[in-house]
C-alpha cells in the first residue's frame, strides 16, 4: 500500500516566547537567512533553506515586535517595546547604534538601497534614519491616522507602505512629501503586508480575508474569504501562483493565487499562527506561532521518511560550510544558554 505523502516541517526551536515575526533575506552570494522576532526580546538569525540557528542579538529588555535585515544580509534591525528600535551588525551580533522612542515600537523596514531605516509604533509617527548618519536627527513622515502595525517600502524606496493596530485600510506615503498619497481600504485593521519580489503586487491581510492589490495602480486584484481570522499571508516570490496564509486554527495552508482554492494544509502548530513567509527560492515557506516555534515547511509535499523533523540545531549535513563565516564571531552574551 503507498504510503501517504504529508509535509513534514524542519522544526526551529529556541524561542520562549510567542514568534510575532519573520522575514527572509533576499539570496546573497552566501545563501539567504531569516530573522525571526519574538515576544522574548531575543531576535534570532538562522539559515534560511535548513533553519539551522546562526545567533541570537542580545540587549533589548522588552519583546520584539519586529525584525529584518538589510539586501546583503549584513545588518539586521529591531523594534521593540523598550521604546527603542536597535541597528545590528549580521555578523557578530554586536548592536551598532539604538534609536530612542517615546513609546512601544512595532514596525521597522530597511530600504531597498539599504541607506535607510524606517520605524512606527503606538507614536503614530514615521521615522526615516539615514544610516550613514546615525546621530543626525530622523527625518519624520505626517502623523499616521492610527498607531502602526507594519512598515515596507516600495517603487525603489519612494513610497512607504504603512498599516495601523486599531483601524483598517494601507497608506502609501510619498516619502518627498511625507504625505498620504493613496490609501487601500480594508474592513478589519491589515495584520500583514507584503510587497512580492518583482514589486507587481501588495499582498494583505485583515480579518478573515487576504487581499491582492496592484502595487502600481493600487486596484484590488483579488481578495478571498479565508476559513478563519488570519494574521498573516505571503505569495510564491517565484511563480506568483500559489500564497500561504495563517492564523488563529493554528494551521498553515497554501491556496491556489488564481481561483483561491486550497491547495495544502499543515498541521503541526500548538497555537495560533502570527507569521508565514515564503523564502526567496518560492521552494519553502516558514511559519512563526504563539507556541514559540518556527516551522518551515517544504512548498511541494514529501515523503515523511525523506524529512525528519528537525530541531535546527546543527544537524544537516550543508549546513556547516553554508553559514561558518556567518557564525564565526557572532557573540552570545548570555553564558551558558542553549539552543
Amino acid at each position: 500500500m503507498e504510503k501517504k505523502k504529508v509535509a513534514v516541517p524542519l522544526v526551529c526551536h529556541g524561542h520562549s516566547r510567542p514568534v510575532v515575526e519573520l522575514f527572509y533575506s533576499p539570496i546573497t552570494p552566501d545563501g539567504f537567512f531569516l530573522i525571526s522576532a519574538s515576544k522574548d526580546s531575543h531576535p534570532m538569525l538562522r539559515n534560511g533553506e535548513t533553519g539551522d540557528w546562526i545567533g541570537t542579538f542580545e540587549g533589548h529588555k522588552g519583546a520584539v515586535w519586529s525584525s529584518c535585515l538589510d539586501n546583503n544580509a549584513l545588518r539586521a534591525a529591531s523594534a521593540s517595546a523598550d521604546f527603542s528600535a536597535k541597528l545590528w551588525d549580521a555578523l557578530t551580533g554586536d548592536v551598532l547604534h539604538s534609536f530612542e522612542h517615546k513609546h512601544i515600537v512595532r514596525a521597522c523596514a530597511f530600504s531597498k538601497d539599504t541607506r535607510y531605516l524606517i520605524t512606527g509604533g503606538f507614536e503614530k509617527i514615521l521615522r526615516v534614519f539615514d544610516l550613514n548618519r546615525l546621530d543626525a536627527a530622523p527625518t519624520e513622515i505626517d502623523k499616521s491616522p492610527g498607531s502602526i502595525r507594519t512598515l515596507t517600502w516600495l517603487h525603489s524606496d519612494q513610497t512607504i507602505l504603512s498599516s495601523c493596530t486599531d483601524i483598517g485600510g494601507v497608506r502609501l506615503w510619498d516619502v518627498r512629501s511625507g504625505k498620504i498619497e493613496q490609501t487601500l481600504e480594508t474592513k478589519s485593521p491589515v495584520t500583514s503586508a507584503e510587497v512580492s519580489q518583482d514589486g507587481r503586487y501588495i499582498t494583505t491581510a485583515d480579518g478573515s480575508t487576504v487581499k491582492f492589490w496592484d502595487a502600481n495602480h493600487f486596484g484590488l486584484v483579488k481578495s478571498y474569504d479565508m476559513p478563519c481570522n488570519i494574521e498573516s499571508a505571503s505569495l510564491d516570490p517565484k511563480s506568483c501562483n500559489k500564497f500561504v496564509a495563517g492564523g488563529e486554527d493554528m494551521w498553515v495552508r497554501l491556496f491556489d493565487f488564481y481561483t483561491g482554492e486550497e491547495i495544502g494544509c499543515n498541521k503541526g502548530h500548538h497555537g495560533p499562527v502570527h507569521c508565514v513567509r515564503f523564502a526567496p527560492t518560492g521552494e519553502s515557506y516558514a511559519s512563526g506561532s504563539e507556541d514559540g516555534t518556527i516551522r518551515i515547511w517544504q512548498t511541494g509535499p514529501v515523503n515523511s521518511e525523506d524529512v525528519n523533523e528537525s530541531n535546527a540545531a546543527g544537524k544537516s549535513k550543508q549546513s556547516v560550510e553554508e553559514v561558518a563565516h556567518k557564525i564565526e564571531g557572532f557573540h552570545i552574551n548570555r553564558e551558558g544558554k542553549n539552543h
